[in-house]
């Protein structure tokens, strides 16, 4: 496949707009996932900071839904829609910053193949999604400033790392990044009052997290201090879960790619410049080989690597570039870059018919054999079926009231962060009930913060509790110490074409007797 040089801007658009709109699809059509619909929990109880995450997520998802004024699963999502076009347009302005506009368009091609570009971040929301927007516009602006010394390349460069760090934590490995190259490679520019200038400007933005958690405890760093650490048990299966998650999540092809790009810089071959090239690296590695180092102990999520990924396929593009340099005024696409692309539309189109279709029985474990655990291990229903459930629960509501076993004003009780974030936005919001989480801090994240605003359990009082077989919990087992009745209702069932998907348990609490301690409460 060649392009004309001279349409590499009109090509640029055409892929933009296209994965703009197949992203905006697939933000429609699938059901929000236990990560999102819990950040949409953010925007609903926006603060400085939260348990888990700064706020900048729920920041994008209120000003793109216009505060949840539009609340469905599009609008929820609208901001990585956006972002992720503006992303490859960004990737492309940095591949032609680091060498020349054939490396841009390359990058581009190759940030679109990413399955963490083009849909964890590029469809799902997700902290990664203002994280990657905010990281590359300040990787933009640094490799500006180093290459031309220009200073307010850099206040701009401070200011956009410190937006990346409200978005996720990991955003302070730009500023890492940064403090390598110069150690390593241009201590003059310690003598330059303007990097602490900028440093103070990320420093500012990251005000709202330090006094949230000031205000709490420290209890977002103990968290993830707790996720992370140096100290623990030898587990080389760990490693292998992290290998294996980094090449599913940033597409083989580009993987591949990635590790041949490397081992040719080992070599002493120089296709990019010695400045792009060491800040690139120095913006990269220190995060990959760290968390790399984590889960040797520790269980690690691949997509805490994914951003420096995405800035290594930088160092693919520009060999590509170097490879396959222009002919007679057309670029070659090679062939590596077609087969990554088309492994990610295909794996993307076979993913969407297993979440709507369930073809693929995806039940890992023998529990799922029970009805209590049915579809348990099948991660396609995080995806799915919920907004089924809001119908049949309230006639079960309904019939209950007016039995008179149950009052109108009951609220509901859910176990565990994302089960409760999916019956508050499926279930509770639409009938206008309150719900509560069930458990610590640590069991419910932010629920914990959303009781005290909802008003908290209550004494006494009636509740529902529902859970469901993917990922179910006993109430006898968790909640019979605290109630004085457990009383099952009908079971909902969740179908997908026709068979079975999963089970919604319902169940009537009677008279709370004892409310369960808190993390609070031990503070106090």
């Amino acid at each position: 496949m060649r392009v004309r040089e001279n349409d590499i801007n009109k090509y640029l658009i055409i892929l933009l707009s296209l994965s703009a709109v197949i992203r905006a699809v697939l933000a429609s059509i699938i059901e929000l996932g236990n990560d999102e619909v819990y950040y949409w929990t953010y925007a609903l109880y926006p603060d400085w900071s939260h348990f888990d995450h700064p706020p900048m997520v729920g920041w994008f998802i209120q000003l793109f839904s216009c505060n949840l004024l539009l609340s469905s699963e599009f609008f929820i999502r609208l901001s990585s829609v956006i972002i992720m076009t503006i992303n490859t347009y960004v990737i492309y302005l940095i591949g032609k910053q680091v060498k020349d506009e054939q490396t841009g368009f390359y990058a581009a091609l190759l940030y679109t193949a990413s399955f963490y570009a083009f849909v964890i971040t590029g469809v799902f929301i997700l902290p990664d999604t203002p994280l990657t927007f905010f990281m590359f516009m300040g990787v933009l602006q640094f490799i500006k400033y180093f290459k031309g010394s220009k200073n307010k390349n850099l206040l701009l460069a401070g200011l956009f790392t410190g937006l990346a760090i409200l978005s996720k934590y990991t955003g302070v490995f730009i500023w890492l990044g940064v403090g390598l190259y110069i150690i390593i490679y241009s201590r003059k520019e310690f003598k330059n009052p303007f990097l602490y200038v900028s440093a103070l400007i990320s420093g500012v933005c990251m005000l709202p997290i330090l006094i949230w958690n000031i205000n709490n405890g420290f209890i977002s760093f103990t968290f993830h201090g707790d996720r992370v650490g140096f100290f623990g048990d030898l587990h080389l299966e760990y490693l292998l879960i992290e290998l294996a998650g980094e090449l599913a999540y940033n597409n083989p092809v580009n993987y591949i790619l990635i590790i041949i790009a490397l081992v040719a810089i080992v070599k002493g071959k120089d296709y990019i410049s010695a400045t792009s090239k060491r800040l690139i690296l120095c913006f990269s590695l220190p995060l990959i080989f760290l968390f790399l180092f984590f889960s040797l102990t520790r269980q690690i999520l691949p997509h805490w690597t994914s951003p420096s990924f995405v800035l290594l396929l930088i160092l693919v593009a520009a060999q590509l570039s170097d490879k396959y340099s222009v002919r007679d005024n057309y670029i070659i696409i090679p062939k590596s870059i077609v087969v990554s692309l088309a492994l990610l539309f295909s794996v993307l189109t076979i993913g969407v018919v297993e979440i709507k279709t369930g073809f693929v029985p995806l039940r890992f474990t023998e529990k799922s054999k029970s009805v209590q655990r049915f579809g348990e291990g099948d991660f396609t229903l995080d995806m799915y079926g919920r907004k089924s459930i809001m119908p049949e629960f309230q006639q079960i509501r309904s019939d209950a009231v007016k039995e008179g076993k149950m009052d109108e004003s009951d609220a509901m009780i859910a176990m565990k962060w994302f089960p409760l974030a999916h019956f508050d936005y499926y279930v509770a919001s639409p009938l206008d009930m309150k719900i509560f989480g069930f458990g610590t801090p640590e069991d419910i994240h932010k629920y914990a913060w959303i009781n005290k605003d909802r008003g908290d359990l209550e004494l006494g009082k009636n509740y529902w509790f529902i859970t469901e077989s993917s990922d179910y919990y006993e109430p006898n087992r968790y909640l019979k110490p605290y109630f004085d009745e457990i009383i099952p209702t009908d079971t909902i069932t969740i179908e997908r074409c026709g068979k079975p998907a999963k089970y919604v348990f319902v169940y009537m609490l009677k008279d709370l007797k004892k409310i369960p301690q808190t993390w609070f409460e031990e503070k106090e």
